[in-house]
């Protein structure tokens, strides 16, 4: 057979394209323990499914030799592909090339396929290994990231976009993420900061490691900026494929349904002693979750960070939803500032995407102090009523024990537009617990009893039976029916199928002013 010079030119420079920094740099990525780009969409997409874009793009730059560096397709690898059968699309940055950093056209490729997502709308998943903006191209490089952000911030709510840091990622290249709707890292090869450990030296004198500046941990446990962390680069990628799972493609589709052999009228006996007798005693509320959803199964997001509350996806009878639960484990369930910006950005995720929202209640109040109203505990607890507030999806609450003072109106109370409001027989709705009550209504008797404490425990006794449960709430319709524990899950997705045609909707505006 007779070569075609044409296919043969091609051929030599998709194999140019596809080779990267060339075999001592990839060499390098994996000796550090990162795969290559294109290593990474293999474990991430379908097998078979990648289909890439402007592989034989190149930048235009002429200063400082780059002329004499002009690799092909640049330092990022885009295109689309499918994920459990359905339709993404990626960008991978390629540390090999000029360190990952974001070219002029490096910007252009990742903005076309982020425009591509938002016309078919279907989600973007980045793929961060970048060592920022390229010096050598200057303003470019910065008005390519503008570029982006643009984007990013366009896309928001619209489709689903998913960031997972794989490597170091310093100033404009952590900025983007933070756009986005999830940032996942990988534990001890991935990090993140606006300036890197050597610019903080010279600023700040203070001498800090890649990992103790932007480390996952820090970013999952203390800054709350990352959702979620593999143990490394395959499972941080799993988890993608995880999450999707439970969220639609765009903002004007249902998430996947999923058929569950779990059955949707299973009881759990165990539910009903699982709340302690005693008020002040915790229980962990991630068990009261695992035995009421579909297999057991919670995909917990920001599980290190504000732990004194819980959010994540699950499914109640195949239906995907986002579940919000206060946590008595942690500071009693107290909401704070960290807890409240926690639920408030994951609730405002979820009807973004119409993900139906299941709350589990207890909650003792909002934390008091010095430190946190100093911090705005305010402000922040106003970003988590306004989240409930103004969501229109389906809201389920089961309120299992305390629901005191404030933070009874703001867990999505029947006021706030609470579509169906259940509580346990433990359940305590008052406007502050026993304890706090009487100190207050009965301030004068107490200060002229013979033995104060005893005359406390004996009002507080008394108090706790006339206004400590669920019945005050119930009959006045704020609650609407006070359940058995253990038909707890049944309820809820008969719950859900009742409400799947619910239509609500907030006064016509450009968008709410959320107090930020």
């Amino acid at each position: 057979m007779v070569a075609n010079p044409k296919l043969e030119e091609l051929r030599s420079k998709r194999a140019e394209s596809q080779a990267g920094g060339g075999e001592a740099r990839i060499k390098r990525q994996h000796e550090s323990g990162r795969s290559t780009a294109r290593e990474r969409l293999d474990i991430l997409l379908d097998p078979g499914s990648f289909r890439e874009l402007d592989a034989f793009v190149r930048h235009r730059e002429h200063d400082f030799n780059m002329d004499k560096n002009r690799p092909m397709g640049d330092s990022v690898v885009t295109g689309w592909g499918t994920i459990d059968g359905r339709l993404v699309y990626v960008f991978s940055q390629d540390f090999t090339v000029v360190g990952g950093t974001l070219s002029e056209v490096h910007a252009r490729k990742i903005v076309k396929i982020m425009e591509m997502a938002m016309k078919t709308g279907a989600p973007v998943i980045g793929l961060n290994d970048s060592g920022g903006a390229r010096i050598q191209e200057g303003v470019d490089s910065l008005g390519g990231y503008a570029d982006i952000f643009l984007r990013n911030t366009l896309a928001s709510g619209v489709v689903p976009q998913i960031s997972v840091i794989m490597g170091p990622c310093a100033g404009g290249s952590v900025y983007s993420p933070a756009l986005t709707d999830f940032i996942l890292m990988v534990n001890k090869t991935s990090y993140m900061f606006i300036t890197g450990p050597d610019v903080v030296k010279q600023v700040t004198h203070e001498d800090v490691s890649f990992e103790d500046l932007g480390g996952a941990s820090v970013h999952a446990a203390k800054s709350g900026v990352c959702h979620m962390v593999g143990e490394n680069e395959t499972e941080s990628l799993m988890l993608v494929r995880e999450l999707l799972s439970y969220l639609p493609q765009n903002n004007m589709e249902d998430a996947p349904f999923l058929a569950t052999t779990d059955d949707p009228l299973r009881a759990d006996t165990e539910l009903d002693t699982l709340v302690p007798d005693e008020p002040n005693k915790p229980y962990d509320m991630k068990e009261i979750i695992t035995r009421i959803v579909d297999d057991g199964h919670f995909l917990e997001i920001q599980a290190e960070y504000a732990e004194n509350i819980v959010v994540g996806f699950a499914r109640l009878g195949g239906h995907s939803v986002g579940i919000i639960g206060n946590q008595p484990m942690v500071l009693a369930g107290v909401l704070d500032i960290k807890a409240s910006e926690k639920a408030a950005r994951f609730i405002r995720t979820c009807d973004s995407f119409n993900i139906p929202i299941v709350t589990f209640v207890d909650v003792p109040g909002y934390m008091p102090g010095t430190d946190q109203e100093h911090n705005g505990i305010i402000r922040s607890g106003a970003k988590l009523l306004f989240a409930y507030c103004e969501t229109t999806v389906p809201k389920l609450t089961v309120t299992t024990r305390k629901s005191y003072g404030g933070a009874y109106c703001v867990m999505s109370s029947k006021h706030i537009r609470g579509d169906l409001n259940l509580a346990w027989p433990t359940a305590e709705i008052a406007v502050m617990g026993p304890e706090g009550a009487v100190e207050i209504i009965f301030r004068r008797e107490l200060k002229e009893a013979d033995d104060p404490a005893a005359k406390k425990i004996e009002l507080a006794a008394d108090y706790r039976k006339k206004f400590a449960n669920p019945y005050i709430a119930a009959e006045r319709g704020f609650v609407d029916d006070v359940i058995e524990p253990r038909d707890t899950r049944a309820r809820l997705i008969n719950a859900l199928e009742a409400l799947q045609n619910k239509r609500d909707e907030n006064p016509p505006r450009k968008h709410g002013n959320i107090p930020l």
